[in-house]
């Protein structure tokens, strides 16, 4: 059996075992189940885990900072690190359960151009190439660095276009070639043509009208990118959505078909039950739309990216990894080092931090000690909330927690107060009124009406997933939502709930008075009078007052207001959190405004907040690492990949991904931003002294490929900081090219061509210096033409560089570039 042969190519083995499988074999190859061989000693097998910011859904694993959070650390190093121990902990799972998939579905590398649209936790960066370039990092980490055998076989999500979450598998993304060419294979491109991924799962959504399932223009391109393998597997669902959804197909025969005739490897379709793609294969084979050629074509891809996880090797270097790899002392510190280094530091005007050594800590908010995980979560071993991580670190300081929430008793009609069983697994109206706290109910505003409510007594949220209702959950969280309600207050003040998981409204069923989330108008709903016994802005003020220091700890939880399926409806901090801030401010000037969250918010009326920082959801060490910063024993290092616009406007349309003809992303837009792509302060006072730059190159030869960010070239760059403070600082130095405007192409604004980071201690001064490729400056000409390019309709045009003077600028920010030099661009000899 020669694919059991490591001295053979992993193409050779791939088609030695592929010779040895029947034409039925063959094609069960094609879902993501794939049945035992067992005459060959051939395991079963899947395709897809999840493991985007460490292994999800397989139970207890090692919970990382949110990709949009670890993109703020700009430090591939760390980004690698990282996926390095996602890749043991999932090959730790695969020892438990030899189905668990060596194929990671990580990392996402959609481009984040859009703040409101839904996925934001899970991308990096606004700018295409530092997502190439961090994407690559986390694929690597995944991959592993043995020369011969991957830990895993990272797939790049979603190809392509994709974000919009409103209709996204109808809506169709409008690329240009330009926007294509410029702004979306960049992202995808470095960590297949360094061979860091061996595979890539395709977006619902369409493109210019037609399903990016079914686009092998852009699939082959994708392939032409590496000598290697590319598996393509679909997104969930997506080979059914072609026929139900898009009607791009009149059944699921021809969607089959069309699909593997596409470049399509592997159908996720039906869980794990291959019955239905198998029957639809086989009668496209049958009708001749497919060739048994192009089922071998998909199969050996597939048996490729098996070999190359050593799956048919006696001497896999990985296979000792075992179930004790989960949650080891190494990763614990990595999640806390990831937490920390990505804290962004705002705005601090008022000198706040780093603290000093408060005696008494106010931290209010709904996110006071709340660690929340996401979709793509795993279940951390651990979770240290801010509160925590200040006590920790302030061990003598008295740390008072307030959430914010009103505590309120809810009255049925007839009297009757809702109360909860101490195990929460009933709810219902019954009893006369009660004074005891199992009647009493935290309700925490989510902003724009939505609300969770937790048991006073067992802590524990109401959920109207069940029947009868109960109060048992100990998060938000599922594909669909259990435990958010919308409250409709009627013009008497009493309140009817609506369940949004059901869309149904909440009643009391007769007689026995028990909770039920089915009522189908307003008029079936229950009327509940409210007392509040507790009034928790009261709670907030009075803690804020007594404190040295209040932080107030607000922002979203990742199951509502923005997420898979659901766009955010809107950019604004809710106004429930910015009436937090005020009540804390009011009460107390030392006010740290802190905000945790998957995206970028407008910030309304707190933007008068003094102090502002800004961490992702950090998992499980998120108190620690933001106590790591908020002390100062970490120098702040984050840094955003993402703009905080300072109007929604600057976002452009939720719709629309031509980021040129919006304005749109740190690129394009003429208008400061609120939190610049690049902002974030140190603790100390870092000047830019000077910049010198090589003074002219010549242009290069049009080209299909964008020079990757982080490539060294003939461009190079010093620029001169001295850190004026007293502190070390931790610092960014960005180098963005800024184009003439007599271009007869449009450009960007600004460009970033280069970064480093450096550590500058009191009173240093240093020479950063940078390079970069000069075809970071090309953009997409439509008339021209490159020999050796397909001739198809995705390579009419190519990239070049336009001659011209430019200026290289340098700065801590896109918006703040305060040291300048030309580079002249000559035109190609």
């Amino acid at each position: 059996m020669n694919f059991r042969r490591t001295d053979l190519s992993v193409r050779e083995r791939a088609a030695d075992l592929l010779t040895q499988l029947t034409p039925d074999e063959r094609l069960a190859m094609l879902h993501q189940a794939m049945p035992a061989i067992e005459r060959l000693g051939v395991a079963e097998s899947r395709t897809g885990a999840e493991a985007l910011h460490g292994v999800a859904w397989l139970g207890t694993a090692t919970v990382f900072p949110q990709p949009v959070g670890m993109a703020a650390t700009w430090d591939p190093e760390l980004v690698e690190a990282i996926g390095e121990v996602a890749a043991t902990e999932l090959r730790a799972k695969r020892a438990e359960n030899p189905l668990v998939s060596l194929n990671a579905w990580a990392p996402v590398v959609n481009t984040l151009r859009h703040p409101q649209w839904g996925r934001n936790e899970e991308g990096y960066s606004e700018d295409p190439h530092l997502t190439g370039q961090l994407g690559c990092a986390y694929a690597q980490g995944l991959r592993g660095r043995h020369e011969r055998v991957w830990k895993t076989v990272p797939a790049l999500k979603h190809f392509l276009a994709y974000s919009n979450e409103t209709d996204r598998s109808a809506t169709s993304s409008e690329m240009s070639l330009r926007t294509l060419h410029e702004e979306e294979l960049p992202a995808f491109r470095p960590a297949i043509e360094q061979q860091t991924a061996g595979s890539m799962m395709l977006a619902y959504n369409r493109v210019n009208g037609t399903p990016a399932h079914t686009q092998p223009e852009l699939v082959a391109e994708a392939r032409s990118w590496t000598d290697g393998s590319l598996a393509i597997v679909s997104d969930a669902g997506a080979p059914t959505f072609m026929v139900t959804i898009q009607g791009a197909q009149p059944d699921g025969v021809h969607a089959a078909a069309a699909l593997v005739r596409s470049g399509m490897d592997s159908f996720t379709d039906n869980d794990a039950d291959a019955g239905p793609t198998i029957a639809h294969l086989t009668a496209a084979l049958e009708q001749g739309l497919l060739s048994r050629e192009d089922i071998d074509r998909a199969a050996a891809r597939i048996l490729e990216m098996r070999i190359r996880t050593g799956e048919f090797d006696a001497d896999d270097p990985h296979a000792g990894i075992g179930a004790d790899a989960i949650d080891a002392p190494d990763a614990r510190a990595l999640a806390r080092e990831a937490a920390g280094r990505s804290v962004v530091v705002l705005r601090n005007d008022a000198g706040l931090l780093p603290l000093a050594e408060p005696q008494r800590i106010a931290v209010v908010g709904p996110l006071a000690d709340a660690v929340l995980t996401d979709w793509y979560s795993g279940t951390p071993p651990y979770a240290v909330g801010i509160a925590s991580g200040l006590r920790a670190r302030y061990p003598d300081a008295a740390v008072t927690v307030e959430t914010g929430a009103d505590t309120i008793r809810l009255r049925a009609a007839d009297g009757h107060d809702v109360v909860a069983s101490a195990d929460g697994a009933e709810v219902a109206a019954i009893g006369a009124a009660s004074s005891g706290e199992e009647a009493l109910f935290d309700v925490t505003d989510w902003g724009d009406g939505l609300l969770t409510l937790r048991s006073h007594a067992s802590g524990r949220l109401l959920t109207g997933g069940a029947w009868p209702m109960k109060a048992d959950a100990e998060r938000v969280g599922g594909w669909v939502v259990q435990e958010s309600f919308c409250r409709h207050e009627h013009a008497d003040g009493t309140w009817s709930l609506l369940h949004l998981g059901s869309g149904r409204w909440v009643r009391v069923s007769r007689d026995v008075g028990l909770l039920l989330a089915e009522g189908v108008t307003l008029d079936d709903a229950a009327r509940f009078d409210v007392e509040t016994v507790r009034s928790g802005s009261d709670a907030v003020a009075a803690a804020a007052a007594s404190a040295d220091v209040v932080v107030v700890a607000v922002g979203n939880d990742p199951h509502l207001a923005g997420r898979e399926t659901a766009d955010r409806p809107h950019l604004f901090l809710p106004e429930a959190f910015v009436g937090i801030w005020r009540t804390a401010q009011q009460a107390n000037t030392n006010t740290l405004l802190t905000i945790v969250s998957s995206y970028p918010y407008v910030l309304g009326e707190a933007d008068a907040a003094a102090s502002v920082v800004w961490s992702s959801h950090g998992g499980q060490e998120l108190g620690n690492g933001i106590a790591d910063v908020l002390s100062g024993d970490r120098e702040p290092t984050g840094r955003l990949a993402q703009s905080w616009p300072a109007d929604p406007a600057q976002a452009g349309d939720l719709f629309d991904y031509d980021t040129l003809r919006q304005q749109a992303t740190y690129r394009h837009q003429p208008d400061p931003y609120a939190f610049a792509f690049g902002h974030g302060l140190t603790y100390s006072s870092v000047a830019y002294a000077s910049i010198t730059a090589t003074a002219a190159v010549s242009a290069p030869e049009p080209t299909h490929r964008h020079a990757a960010l982080g490539e060294p070239g003939d461009v190079q760059v010093a620029v001169t900081v001295a850190n004026d403070g007293d502190r070390p600082a931790e610092e960014l130095v960005q180098v963005y090219a800024l184009a003439p405007s007599t271009l007869p192409l449009p450009a960007p604004r600004r460009l970033l061509v280069a970064y480093r980071r450096v550590r500058l201690e009191p009173g240093e001064r240093r020479d950063v210096a940078l390079s970069f490729d000069v075809a970071r400056l090309a953009v997409w000409d439509d008339a021209l033409r490159v020999d050796e390019a397909p001739q198809d309709w995705l390579h009419e045009g190519a990239l070049r560089v336009q001659p011209g003077t430019y200026v290289l600028a340098a700065g801590p920010s896109a918006d703040e570039l305060p040291v300048s030099a030309e580079l002249t661009v000559h035109a190609a000899s």
